[in-house]
């Protein structure tokens, strides 16, 4: 292979790697978490930037996120998942926001949404940080029918999930 084409091929290489990490979107930049528990009361939290995938398929979410997870799938088995800023492959694309319903400044009660982009059941293990509590807490969690969209809501004020060991029905 003549120089040309070598050099061609390297800046093909190159643009294309960083074309598509344009749209990856690993870290949450620091924010002021507020959470309304009741009516004279507050929780704030200082929330450093961080990465919402901490480890290998652990995501960490926090009231007021909204997020896509585009997943690998190979062998019927999620190989990878990567944070991105955009939908911009809805077939591998599950969309996460976890929200807190407030009337009145008074919690009334925390939301979590997660839609299965894939053909099969999605299933996840859940746990929750929560206001006035020490530790973690695991939370039951219905598995997502292919194609649809889970609820999941608590009475409590939940400072922030952890959705880990996704993986599909068998």
């Amino acid at each position: 292979m003549n120089i040309i084409k070598q050099i061609t091929l390297v800046l093909f290489l190159l643009i294309s790697g960083f074309i598509s990490a344009q749209n990856d979107n690993d870290f949450r930049e620091a924010f002021t978490l507020k959470l309304a528990v009741d009516s004279t009361t507050f929780y704030q939290q200082e929330v450093a930037r961080s990465k919402y995938i901490v480890k290998d398929d652990i995501l960490q979410i926090y009231p007021g996120e909204h997020i896509f997870i585009e997943a690998e799938v190979k062998s019927d088995r999620i190989e990878s998942m990567k944070v991105v800023k955009e939908n911009k492959n809805p077939s591998k694309t599950i969309e996460i926001e976890f929200s807190q319903n407030v009337s009145g400044r008074q919690n009334r009660g925390m939301m979590l949404h997660v839609s299965n982009p894939f053909d099969k059941i999605l299933h996840y293990n859940a746990m929750m940080n929560v206001v006035g509590k020490k530790g973690w807490f695991k939370t039951s969690i219905i598995p997502i029918d292919p194609k649809l969209t889970n609820f999941e809501t608590w009475p409590q004020v939940i400072i922030t999930l952890v959705l880990s060991n996704w993986r599909f029905e068998k």
